[in-house]
């Protein structure tokens, strides 16, 4: 059985995926990707930042963020803990709401 790998790298940051084998789909940590986009220096001012996105996608009445998933993914600390994911195509509608030079970048890559 082929290991599959749980972090991918995107010009040094780290993002944790998950492979969900039944759907056939790669789902991304948000903030993990919120955090390389808008180079936060830490999770919690991502997680503070995709918070606020989230609420602005909402009150303009975006369905994006009713997409997102909720799965256990392992935190820093090395623990498991609960975090926003979304599937490729949710998350290329979420970086469209990021202003970032990266932005361009980043859809290249995560269509590899």
């Amino acid at each position: 059985m082929k290991k599959i790998k749980t972090v991918a790298i995107f010009n040094q940051n780290k993002i944790r995926r998950h492979w969900d084998g039944e759907k056939e789909l790669w789902y991304f940590s948000v903030i993990d990707v919120v955090q390389a986009l808008t180079d936060q220096a830490d999770q919690l001012k991502a997680r503070k930042y995709w918070n606020k996105l989230a609420q602005r996608l909402r009150d303009e009445g975006s369905e994006v963020v009713t997409k997102c998933h909720r799965l256990k993914m392992k935190a820093v600390d090395g623990k498991m803990r609960i975090t926003d994911v979304a599937d490729t195509e949710v998350l290329l509608r979420l970086i469209q709401s990021i202003s970032s030079p990266k932005a361009e970048p980043f859809k290249l890559w995560l269509a590899q």
